[in-house]
Order: C-alpha cells, then sequence, then structure tokens
C-alpha cells in the first residue's frame, strides 16, 4: 500500500475519524488531501494539454507524434492522481479487492460500450493509420479532416466546420477511406458529357488545358498524367470523365475541388462551340403509306439526300487514347519487375 500523503496544515484534522472500511480508518484530513490531490491531478493535465496543443499547432508535421504523447501524459497524470488520492484517504486499496472484483464485474457489463471504445481509441493512437490531420471518409458517407481522437470517439471536422462525431470502434471494425493518408497525392474523376457527333481528340485538348489552368492542379509526370477519358455511351450523349491529380489542400476539399473542375469543363466547351446534350427521342416511322426509307420520301415531294458512303481515310491519325495507355504503361511495369525478380533469382541446384 501507497503511504498516504497528508499536507502538514492538514495533521489537526487527521484524527478526526469519519468511518472504517475494514482495516483501513478514513479520517478527515485524509479525504481533504485526497480530493486535493485529485484536483490538483485534473488541473495538472489540463495545463499539460493545453500546452503541448500550442506545441502542435507551430509544428504541424510532428502533430500526430505530439498528439499521442499529449494523451499519453495527460491520462497518466489522471490516473496517477486517483491513486495517491485515495492513498491520501487512507484506503488499504488490497483489502477491496473483493469489492472492486464485484464491482468491476457489474460494471463490466454495464460499460462494455464505454470500454470498447476508449480501447478502439488507444489503438487508433498507437496505430498512427489514422492521424491527427488526415482526411477520412466513411462507408455512411461522413467526411472531415481528424481534429480530435478521444477516449470515446473521434472527432470530424467536416468542410462546412461541423463536428462529426464518429465512436472509435467505428474506425477499426469498418472500411475506412483515407484520403491523405503518408500525405501523398489522390486522383480524382470528374464525370462530364457531351453530344454525340462531337471530335473526341479537340474536347481532350480543351478539358486538359482548362484542367491545367486550375490552380491546384499537380503537373503531370510519368506516373501522374491529368488525362481524359471515353467511359460509355449514354442515352443521348458520349460519357467522358476528367481524371486529375489535384494537390493534397484540395484532397481534403473534394466537393470544392470537384466543383471547380466541373466549372472550368463547362467553360471549355462552351467556349470550344461543343453541344451539351439534353434529354431526347427519336421518332423512326418504318413505313409510309406502304413505302420505306427514301421510297417513302419521294412519296411525299422530299428530296433524297445522298448520303456519303465513301470509307473514311485509312490514313487519318488515330486520336490519342489515355486510358489505354495507362493500361499499356501498367503492364510495361509488371514485365519489368517481373524480368527483374527472375534476374535476382539464385540458380537451382542442378546448375541451370
Amino acid at each position: 500500500m501507497v503511504a498516504p500523503f497528508i499536507p502538514p496544515e492538514l495533521h489537526d484534522l487527521d484524527g478526526v475519524k469519519l468511518l472504517t472500511l475494514g482495516k483501513s480508518t478514513v479520517t478527515l484530513g485524509g479525504l481533504v488531501a485526497g480530493i486535493v490531490i485529485i484536483l490538483v491531478a485534473i488541473i495538472a493535465s489540463r495545463l499539460v494539454g493545453n500546452l503541448f496543443r500550442r506545441f502542435r499547432e507551430r509544428a504541424a508535421e510532428a502533430a500526430p507524434s505530439i498528439y499521442v504523447v499529449e494523451k499519453l501524459l495527460t491520462y497518466g497524470l489522471l490516473v496517477l492522481g486517483v491513486v495517491l488520492g485515495f492513498s491520501s484517504v487512507g484506503l488499504d486499496l488490497s483489502s477491496l479487492t473483493f469489492f472492486a472484483g464485484a464491482l468491476g464485474v457489474g460494471l463490466g457489463f454495464g460499460m462494455q460500450g464505454v470500454v470498447k471504445e476508449f480501447i478502439s481509441g488507444l489503438v487508433l493512437l498507437f496505430d498512427r493509420l489514422i492521424r491527427i490531420g488526415d482526411y477520412l471518409e466513411l462507408q455512411t458517407g461522413e467526411r472531415g479532416v481528424v481534429a480530435e481522437i478521444g477516449p470515446r470517439a473521434t472527432r470530424l471536422r467536416n468542410n462546412d466546420d461541423l463536428d462529426v462525431l464518429v465512436p472509435n470502434s467505428r474506425l477499426i471494425e469498418a472500411p475506412v477511406i483515407n484520403w491523405t493518408h503518408q500525405n501523398s497525392a489522390r486522383r480524382m474523376h470528374v464525370p462530364f458529357r457531351v453530344a454525340y457527333g462531337a471530335d473526341k481528340d479537340a474536347i481532350r485538348d480543351a478539358v486538359l488545358k482548362a484542367a491545367h489552368d486550375v490552380p491546384f492542379t499537380l503537373p503531370d509526370t510519368d506516373r501522374r498524367k491529368t488525362q481524359v477519358w471515353l467511359v460509355g455511351f449514354g442515352q443521348s450523349a458520349l460519357d467522358f470523365e476528367l481524371v486529375v491529380w489535384p494537390a493534397l489542400e484540395a484532397v481534403k476539399r473534394p466537393n470544392a475541388a470537384h466543383a471547380a473542375y466541373t466549372w472550368a469543363i463547362e467553360d471549355a466547351l462552351r467556349g470550344g462551340g461543343f453541344e451539351m446534350p439534353l434529354p431526347q427521342q427519336d421518332l423512326r416511322i418504318r413505313t409510309l403509306f406502304g413505302e420505306e426509307g427514301d421510297a417513302a420520301l419521294e412519296t411525299l415531294g422530299l428530296k433524297v439526300r445522298q448520303r456519303d458512303r465513301s470509307p473514311r481515310s485509312a490514313n487519318r491519325a488515330r486520336g490519342h487514347n489515355d486510358a489505354a495507355d495507362d493500361l499499356a504503361r501498367a503492364a510495361e511495369e509488371e514485365a519489368l519487375l517481373a524480368a527483374i525478380e527472375e534476374s535476382e533469382d539464385p540458380p537451382s541446384a542442378n546448375g541451370s
């Protein structure tokens, strides 16, 4: 048992006995000393927390590590204060083992959720897959920057400056998208549509120029290029996607970044004279007055337009296909890695 600590000014109250618990006698002086010690521990933990919080604001790069130390010290001061406070009261903690066990069983059933979240919070602090400042997206749609990992819940600050409280266990048990893990860039897909008949190459050039004019677009590299993909044939339009690598600051504000690229794409398409698709339906009449096709038009007295049935020139340059380039580059990289691994394999026992 830890010897109770009683300040000298409380020695006069030490002789006033309040009650006896087993072998422990609780005195008025010990009770006051215990309360003072616990209050001092609470105040000290808050002061330490505020001090480390200022350090985190000044040293952004080391903020995650400082946050872990901050939580360990604040929790440690509280636990130490409670232990010393009970010792100062004069309670023999060893004599309360049976009572503490029974109380623990009861609290275990009633507070198992709280304990689960607390342990999950400690795992998040030490696992470091989710850190302060990371931008998370949950399966349920919540998104935001990790502002605090508390003993019960993690606080996410979304782009509307609203706090979203997420139970710690959800960040461990359910899949979570960490958009800024290891502070690396992420690719963004921005869909848009253009009416059939438009020149794909001209669309690509116009949209690429518009994307590069957006200030937070990263410069092109061999592995990270801004591209335009044709991804589908819609009911009344061609479906495209702008595939772009924005800066880390823009990744943390995906709605604003998506809106900025959409605005730039619309300006580029309108400035280039490309037709924006509208919902439409074509009505086709196969027979009219017993005639079909050109014969029906002649019956109505309409001039038949001569269709250009000549095949397109085989020498026409093919358009640039970004998606195909990506696949080809990935195949080349895999082949190169396989060749390197094969060259590094040790020779077999038969010398072959």
